[in-house]
């Protein structure tokens, strides 16, 4: 990894931090009326917030996109690769929103509209859903590893700059995922490009 990369993921997560802190910072957060689990007594601090806030919309429309593949990929272990990233994905997201409602934050896309490194965009799936037979793999499988390497970096990120426990147990869980998965997507590049 560059050092040019780190150091934009890395300015990438220090912006989103100061776009994405509560605009009732001051005051204690109010636990949703949904959440299963109480809060927990560490509040989340802006890079806490900015990370859980970018990884559950960028697995959002990863899951799209992986859904896509479900009819479109042409390889069938590529629809088999993509049914089970699609599983994990969605076991992902089902984590972060609970960490979002622990941390007193809506479930809505602060992110909505913005075309960022990683995040699968509206404009992509249009195209994803244009694209025909052996175009479409090979599009998954360049917008998905996009994705995935994108998150593992802000999940590092947050991993040595977060403050919330739940949440750096949760990055290293998503990094570690990552890492699996990208080896596994080496794989299916060589079968599909």
């Amino acid at each position: 990894m560059n050092s040019a990369r780190t150091t934009a993921a890395l300015s990438l997560l220090l912006l989103l931090a100061g776009c994405a802190a509560p605009a009732d910072a001051g005051r204690p957060a109010r636990p949703s009326a949904t959440a299963s689990v109480p809060p927990l007594s560490v509040p989340a601090d802006p890079t806490d917030a900015a990370w859980v806030q970018l990884m559950t919309p960028m697995n959002e429309q990863a899951v799209v996109l992986l859904t896509l593949a479900g009819n479109r990929a042409v390889d069938s272990r590529t629809r088999s690769w993509a049914a089970t990233l699609r599983t994990a994905q969605n076991g992902e997201l089902a984590r972060l929103k609970t960490l979002l409602s622990r941390m007193g934050l809506p479930d809505t896309n602060v992110h909505e509209g913005h075309d960022m490194p990683g995040m699968v965009t509206e404009h992509d799936l249009a195209r994803a859903r244009t694209v025909e037979g052996g175009a479409f793999d090979r599009f998954l499988v360049a917008q998905i590893g996009d994705h995935l390497r994108q998150s593992a970096q802000v999940s590092r990120s947050e991993t040595k700059a977060g403050t919330r426990p739940d949440a750096r147990r949760l990055a290293a869980a998503l990094v570690s995922a990552r890492r699996a998965e990208l080896d596994r997507l080496a794989g299916l590049s060589s079968r599909t490009g």
